[in-house]
């Protein structure tokens, strides 16, 4: 119950975390341009999550809304 709370710090879970950390970690910058977000769920799931891919799906899609955060970490583009 515990690590699904959000750290009192800065409100990210641990799976908001890795996602973060796979991102930077690959190349993944905003002065860059887009990528597929298979790359980063794969980059995440491969080396940080091994629980499989959903809940990483889920926490992108999280992060670039921008209702769900206070403010948008990931810039939604496409469908």
């Amino acid at each position: 119950v515990g690590r699904a709370l959000p750290e009192v710090r800065d409100g990210l879970k641990p799976v908001h975390r890795r996602v973060l950390y796979a991102m930077f970690d690959s190349g993944f910058r905003p002065d860059r341009s887009h990528a597929k977000s298979a790359r980063s769920v794969a980059e995440t799931m491969g080396n940080y999550h091994p629980h499989g891919d959903a809940s990483i799906y889920d926490t992108l899609v999280r992060m670039a809304q921008p209702w769900s955060l206070r403010y948008p970490l990931v810039d939604g583009q496409g469908n």
